[in-house]
């Protein structure tokens, strides 16, 4: 596909046809599980792209921080899970409340202090905010062992705040050989989670699960929900995981060839293209291949980044693109790169169709 002439360089676009195809994807994959969706809308930050899963039969989102959820209910999400451990100051507690008279709002907790804490913040309005105890599946970051979610959960409890459920992130799927491993371990914590606190007389209507990489593999035996994002766009690092196919990467930035190196004749063509980190993000896991990819050239390499630059070592000398040739790169982890965005340009069969605000862009509080 040719990157339309009214795009100036770097620039982020993004593919409607193939967006749109990837959310009704996941939509009717998970719906055929039985299982709810409830995307991750900190990597797209977009309320065109969130009203399109809405449409397709998300039950809601789900958001990183409690600035996230403003923009999404502010675009008429009306249920939305923060899915992180807040520690709730008087400016955030009344942000909740707020939030929470337009939306059913509900959040992470994973400690007994920080279930206190919100229900303090709140006062008379916890009772009109849900909770749901985050559990450790593996990833060994924020999250509780499953069987010591009791004592969070009472402590939610006596803080006046409903214990909806349990959730889980299993971000150790990230990774060569691991999305079904981690599956299974997620499968494990939220039903361990959920049989403790049944024993202790909690009603546990919840438990959410899912990255991209795992939600196909999430089943309806334990989980009620998955809560994948980047499976909206894909990018380099699901693409090199074998979790989707070049024809599913509906997000590129566009770039242009600035300049050549001076390379022996037996060595590979290197050059340089004017996407650098501040444009794709510098995210490289130790086993991904490079720091993105070319959508027209799988075999080339990203090998190295500058703020302005990167450095593309090209495997056929004789096809090495020429200074001003314009590019189309994949970047590793999607959620940087569309986070350093003002905007997308909206494409459809080779043409500019729209531009969408990245809305939701810098609320990280």
């Amino acid at each position: 596909m040719t990157i339309p002439k009214e795009i100036d360089t770097p620039e982020v676009m993004v593919d409607l046809d193939i967006l749109e195809r990837n959310i009704d994807r996941m939509a009717s994959a998970v719906r055929a599980k039985g299982l709810r969706l409830r995307p991750h809308a900190k990597t797209h930050k977009i309320p065109e792209i969130a009203a399109r899963q809405i449409a397709a039969g998300a039950s809601g989102l789900t958001v990183a921080t409690i600035g996230e959820a403003e923009v999404f209910a502010a675009a008429g999400v009306d249920d939305l899970f923060i899915a992180y451990p807040l520690w709730i100051s008087p400016q955030k507690a009344d942000r909740l409340r707020r939030l929470s008279e337009t939306a059913q709002i509900a959040v992470g907790v994973d400690s007994a202090a920080g279930a206190a804490m919100l229900g303090t913040g709140l006062g008379k309005a916890a009772g009109s905010v849900s909770v749901l105890l985050e559990v450790d599946s593996g990833h060994h970051r924020s999250g509780v062992r499953p069987e010591a979610v009791v004592p969070v959960a009472q402590a939610a409890a006596q803080a006046g705040l409903k214990v909806a459920g349990v959730f889980t992130f299993p971000g150790h799927s990230y990774a060569p050989g691991m999305p079904a491993e981690a599956a299974r371990q997620e499968q494990r914590a939220l039903h361990q989670a959920s049989e403790v606190l049944a024993a202790a007389g909690f009603h546990i209507t919840c438990r959410s699960g899912g990255s991209t990489p795992t939600a196909m593999l999430t089943e309806n035996s334990v989980a009620t929900e998955v809560r994948p994002g980047v499976y909206v766009f894909g990018d380099a690092q699901q693409l090199e995981l074998g979790r989707c196919a070049v024809e599913d990467i509906a997000l590129t930035v566009a770039a242009t060839v600035v300049s050549q190196h001076e390379t022996t004749a037996d060595g590979p063509a290197r050059f340089i293209i004017d996407a650098g980190s501040k444009v794709l993000g510098s995210d490289r896991p130790a086993w991904a291949s490079g720091f993105g990819r070319l959508m027209d050239q799988p075999d080339a390499q990203i090998t190295a980044l500058s703020e302005h630059h990167a450095t593309v070592e090209w495997p056929e000398r004789a096809t090495v693109p020429a200074i001003g040739q314009r590019l189309r790169v994949i970047p590793n982890h999607v959620c940087l790169a569309i986070n350093l965005a003002d905007d997308v340009a909206v494409t459809s069969r080779g043409e500019l169709v729209d531009r969408w605000a990245v809305a939701a862009r810098g609320k990280n509080k």
